[in-house]
């Protein structure tokens, strides 16, 4: 996994509702985990930009619902800066649902924009979506 060159901050806590914006199945997901977080005692782990979270569906269809599946945050509110000095905001927080944690997504259709510190960092993602920004 690569490094994100822009300065994102994480902005997404755990028990945060998330929607995806892919054609997996999942519609609106929890954050249950971050991996690689690092906190201080009693912080919550939160996830930003091109993080890898494991999250529940809460909304979806039968056979998704109440599983548990990895994803990745590919955009997000809060708005975050670029070495260039741009700063970035998107309208909403969303995800992308994965098959297994190496990358490869479970849809074949990203809705909406993604970030391009998402794309640089999962190659698999970055080949299905429609609007790198």
């Amino acid at each position: 996994m690569k490094a994100i060159k822009a300065h994102t901050s994480k902005v997404l806590p755990h028990y945060a509702q998330i929607e995806t914006c892919d054609n997996s199945g999942a519609k609106v997901l929890k954050v249950v985990s971050v991996k690689g977080a690092k906190t201080v005692k009693g912080r919550y782990p939160a996830a930003g930009i091109g993080d890898l979270i494991f999250a529940s569906v809460v909304k979806g269809n039968i056979q998704m619902r109440k599983t548990v599946v990895p994803a990745v945050i590919v955009r997000q509110k809060k708005e975050y800066r670029r070495p260039d000095g741009m700063r970035i905001a998107f309208e909403d927080n969303a995800a992308v649902v994965l098959k297994d944690e190496k990358g490869s997504p479970k849809g074949t259709l990203i809705k909406g924009p993604i970030a391009k510190e998402a794309a640089d960092r999962w190659v698999g993602i970055a080949k299905i979506a429609s609007i790198v920004v």
